[in-house]
């Protein structure tokens, strides 16, 4: 299950956040979650979502939690 970010004054979706891999069989929840920005999106789907990724580092951060 992930999450959108968007521009409150426009409605528009402005990321995608995407958990990543879960740490401990995911027990203790996810260590990192990927956030991509919503123009690098190519087509979605019934079941996933293509995108465009230019560096993993670039949509990639820290969980807040830790």
């Amino acid at each position: 299950m992930g999450d959108v970010d968007f521009d409150p004054k426009t409605g528009c979706i402005t990321h995608l956040i995407v958990p990543g891999p879960g740490c401990l069989c995911g027990i203790f929840g996810r260590e990192k979650e990927f956030v991509i920005p919503f123009c690098d999106v190519k087509q979605i789907g019934e079941d996933i979502i293509l995108v465009e990724i230019r560096k993993l580092k670039d949509i990639e951060r820290a969980c807040p939690c830790g």
